[in-house]
């Protein structure tokens, strides 16, 4: 993986992140992310890999606003995200 890229992180107990990746340790299935944000929901993509390559619809998908650190633990999966779906998956959308 390449540090400062953004990636999806999918976890076994705290769902999907989204994230600029600082570190990851495979033997302990940890991933330190800065700026990231919880996707909760989405539309426009069927799986995560779809989601990373062509980013999410506007409408119905729920982005948190980010977090300065995270460290994600039970790291299932780590996808690069393609620069095409990278304004997506980066601008918050959560109704106040």
């Amino acid at each position: 993986m390449i540090s400062n890229s953004l990636v999806i992180i999918r976890t076994r107990d705290a769902g999907v992140h989204v994230g600029v990746l600082a570190s990851y340790d495979a033997a302990a299935r940890a991933v330190t992310l800065s700026d990231s944000r919880r996707l909760w929901r989405w539309r426009g993509a069927n799986t995560l890999n779809e989601v990373a390559l062509h980013g999410v619809a506007e409408e119905y998908t729920r982005l948190s606003q980010p977090v300065p650190a995270i460290v994600i633990l039970d790291v299932c999966e780590v996808i690069p995200v393609a620069a095409s779906a990278a304004a997506s998956l980066t601008t918050s959308r959560w109704p106040t």
